[in-house]
């Protein structure tokens, strides 16, 4: 190694690797892994009677809404119910946001339909699974996997379900009318009483709809003529807890672990992926809105947690859902699991005479908001290239999810790397040749740059002085040092000059590091063309640390 790469840093102190055990248990790390310690000691008795209030309505919604989750996933009712408490409780702990909590999803109910062959024995291992999945997920810190799964695949995967989902169901209008009215923050108490009033009769309407519809179901059955096909009979009480089954027994023998994992498939990946998405995308949302930050490796502890927890309670894999109330200051999702469980224990003999289609109405109205039909004008406007990966997920989810999930990302990932493999150059004709790329300098594409250099420069006629200039370059690798080495040399046997502007300190350090010979570079673009023009005064650095000004050396041994 050269000797001018001895001095690029100081050395480690000896007990420099007892520093991440400290920061590990600091308050603030401590608060990291249990959200609950940092907003509980700031939290004001004034606020309870509103959390109670909005979590009790959110209830009223979620257990219409678990009923007809659980029939989409071609489950029991039941299994909705036992899906839709576990992460109130938990989500209460380690949530990070206020304006979200964990249970059953249209989306998540179709994937576990698909999975899972409407059986319950695979449901609840799925289930338990997909949390191991995201809990190894969220302690390694893998969140920023997430990122690589764009908008547009995620809006095509969504429109895709949102229609599957819709016209499996009845098509029923009675809860369009009743949407939630707009935040109540500014206004008068007297006011503000009213609004809060109208907010939770809104956001109750699944209750009261449900309740009218089996109320009328009831008065039919007495009569003794039914004109409606009812949910029928619901397991009573609350679900025993135990381990998943990791066998099932069936008519034609025993199903093994091995043979249930590999009947599941690509679910095993599908499911936690699509959770994990799902939750973040719905809290991120919140978050943007209301001012706060979201932690997205937190999120991942969180559902991973429910759904291990979960499924030691006949649950089936769940996600984030929006259940944002009116003034609510915490996660407020306690009163919502409470209510749960009581109606597990004293409501489901009443769950019985509830249309199917007053379900279906639910499920609609629950689906109806995802599709997003201004999101192809929104990106014919603004980028139509993104419209392929949208298309292609859109399209092949029809066919197969975990297909259109995969087909839609790598897309995506090609639009990305073709991105990075022919970065836009831009040229400026002077009396010198000035070359800047407009985006960072990877291996991919550092062939396409020596190529439109040598172009330009050297088989012009006569050979041409260039500048390339450097100011978007933060990083190189080998490959591009190379590609630079070989481009300095092309241009020394055509007897003109290649010289470098705007060099950032990693790239300085990487070719320090490499030994680069017969780079010359200069600190302003001024410089550079004076010195092309060989006007007297100027005169450039050399790659060596000999040559390199004080104030870069400074930095390189930072």
């Amino acid at each position: 190694m050269p000797s001018s790469v001895k001095a690029l840093g100081p050395a480690r102190p000896s007990g420099a690797n007892m520093a991440p055990q400290a920061h590990c248990c600091s308050p603030a790390a401590v608060q990291r892994w249990l959200p609950i310690l940092a907003w509980l000691p700031d939290y004001s008795l004034q606020w309870l009677k509103m959390d109670l209030i909005a979590g009790l309505s959110v209830g009223l919604t979620v257990i219409p809404q678990a009923l007809a989750y659980a029939e989409v996933a071609g489950l029991p009712p039941q299994y909705g119910l036992y899906s839709a408490f576990m992460g109130c409780f938990v989500y209460f702990f380690l949530g990070t946001s206020r304006d979200v909590t964990l249970g059953p999803t249209a989306i998540m109910s179709l994937l576990v339909s698909f999975y899972t062959f409407h059986e319950p024995a695979y449901a609840v291992l799925l289930a338990f699974l997909s949390g191991c999945i995201q809990l190894a997920m969220g302690f390694l810190r893998l969140g920023f996997l997430l990122d690589f799964i764009s908008c547009p695949v995620i809006k095509g995967f969504t429109s895709a379900a949102t229609i599957t989902i819709g016209f499996g169901q009845i098509k029923v209008g009675m809860l369009v009318g009743s949407q939630a009215p707009p935040g109540a923050q500014g206004m008068p108490p007297g006011v503000r009483l009213s609004h809060g009033l109208v907010w939770t009769a809104t956001t109750a309407r699944n209750a009261l709809v449900v309740s009218f519809a089996a109320l009328v179901a009831y008065s039919f059955e007495v009569t003794g003529y039914q004109p409606f096909v009812l949910t029928g009979q619901t397991a009573e009480g609350l679900p025993p807890v135990r381990i998943p089954s990791f066998s099932v027994t069936t008519a034609n023998g025993t199903v093994s672990f091995t043979e249930m994992v590999q009947d599941m498939g690509a679910g095993l990946a599908v499911v936690p992926l699509v959770g994990l998405l799902e939750s973040i995308a719905v809290a991120k949302s919140f978050a943007s809105q209301n001012n706060y930050r979201i932690d997205a490796n937190q999120e991942l502890l969180a559902i991973g947690l429910t759904n291990v927890l979960g499924s030691l309670v006949s649950s089936y894999p769940v996600t984030g859902k929006r259940v944002r109330g009116w003034g609510w200051r915490s996660p407020a999702c306690l009163p919502t699991g409470v209510l749960v469980l009581l109606s597990l224990d004293y409501l489901t003999s009443l769950f019985s005479y509830i249309p199917k289609s007053a379900l279906a109405a639910v499920i609609v109205m629950a689906v109806a908001p995802l599709f997003d039909a201004r999101i192809f004008a929104t990106l014919w406007r603004v980028k139509r290239l993104d419209l392929l990966p949208l298309c292609v997920t859109f399209l092949l989810c029809f066919w197969e999810v975990q297909y259109g999930i995969l087909a839609g990302t790598l897309v995506s990932v090609l639009i990305l790397l073709h991105s990075v493999a022919r970065p836009k150059l831009q040229v400026s004709e002077g009396p010198v040749l000035v070359l800047q790329p407009a985006s960072g300098l990877h291996f991919p594409a550092v062939e396409a740059l020596r190529e439109a250099i040598l172009t330009r420069a050297l088989e012009a006629s006569p050979p041409r002085c260039a500048v390339l200039e450097c100011t978007h370059i933060c990083s190189i690798d080998y490959t591009v040092v190379l590609g630079l080495e070989e481009l300095v040399g092309d241009f020394h046997r055509h007897g003109v000059t290649l010289a470098f502007v705007g060099l950032q300190v990693p790239v300085l350090r990487v070719l320090l590091s490499a030994d680069l010979k017969g780079v010359q570079y200069f600190s302003t673009l001024e410089e550079a063309e004076k010195y092309l023009r060989q006007e007297p005064g100027t005169q450039p650095y050399n790659v060596s640390e000999d040559s390199v000004p004080e104030h870069k050396i400074a930095l390189l041994k930072a």
